[in-house]
């Protein structure tokens, strides 16, 4: 329960550094640079201090493909459409329902009823908190493609997570026992693939539009772009991909999906000061009762545990 905590404080760091980033470079660039950059991370401390390829990597890595890179992927799409609140309210809360779903259909892991209580009043905490405002503005065109990769970014990412868990029983069954930071470098290397394309297209067809590399007007641009936004990236990679990925393959260790994801679900409620500073978004009464039943709901899910 402590690592599921920790992640959630962690997500939402990420969140808001992830929304200043990808609303200066794009959603594909920032994303591809946090992986990048946590991939480097990772790779230091399972080849230092952890257990390189050991375990079952291929598990972790079928968990990285489909929760860092297709979910991921899809949840930096959605980020400078919506917001980082509206989009994490929207990805986390459809998260943990669909984790458990999958995870009773496949591993056959059920929940009792508090539990199963206790999650539908986190969610609904969640909802209340953060439903739409009428002062957040957006298109018609932003919402349907923020919406769409919103969705795709929660069933991607309890996908992952109930794959992680499969990984977890494969090295049980093994007698084995892997660090989550190994887990997470196992993981990340799988994820990685699909935003390095993605950046790649996306890069040859927008350079003629924006003058050609050799020009040297891309590199001046860029150069002046990083200065300012390298802090924010290496924090984003840093809380999100690095530290907070560790903490959630920690938890997922020993605590059923539906559970973990459940309790970061309420990183929203977390983001409510960083937004505030950050995006400007005004806290009312509703986020706040909102948030008040959302803890309530974790407090009772740890006790029933």
């Amino acid at each position: 329960m402590l690592a599921a905590l920790v992640t959630t404080l962690l997500f939402a760091t990420s969140a808001v550094c992830g929304y200043r980033t990808a609303k200066q470079i794009g959603g594909l660039e920032a994303n591809f640079w946090r992986i990048t950059l946590a991939t480097v991370f990772l790779t230091v401390w399972a080849w230092t201090f952890g257990a390189g390829f050991a375990g079952a990597p291929e598990w972790f890595m079928w968990s990285g493909l489909f929760g860092i890179g297709l979910g991921d992927s899809a949840y930096f799409q959605a980020l400078p459409r919506l917001g980082s609140r509206r989009t994490v309210l929207i990805t986390q809360c459809l998260t943990a329902p669909f984790a458990a779903l999958i995870e009773w259909l496949w591993l056959g892991t059920k929940m009792n009823v508090p539990e199963l209580l206790c999650v539908a009043v986190i969610l609904t905490g969640v909802a209340i908190a953060l439903a739409p405002g009428d002062h957040l503005k957006i298109s018609t065109r932003d919402w349907q493609i923020g919406l769409t990769a919103s969705l795709f970014a929660a069933l991607g990412g309890a996908l992952g997570a109930v794959i992680i868990r499969k990984g977890y029983a494969a090295i049980q069954a093994a007698g084995m026992d892997i660090d989550a930071g190994t887990t997470g470098y196992q993981r990340v290397l799988g994820g990685i693939l699909i935003p390095t394309i993605a950046l790649f297209i996306f890069k040859w067809r927008s350079a003629p539009t924006h003058g050609g590399w050799r020009e040297g007007k891309t590199w001046r641009v860029s150069r002046e772009k990083w200065l300012r936004l390298w802090p924010w990236v290496l924090a984003n990679a840093l809380a999100g991909q690095t530290l907070g990925v560790t903490c959630m393959q920690w938890a997922l260790k020993t605590t059923p999906a539906g559970i973990v994801t459940a309790i970061i679900a309420t990183t929203p409620i977390v983001l409510l000061p960083m937004t505030r500073i950050v995006e400007g978004e005004k806290i009312g009464f509703r986020s706040l009762a909102g948030a008040l039943i959302a803890v309530g709901g974790v407090i009772g899910l740890t006790l029933f545990r």
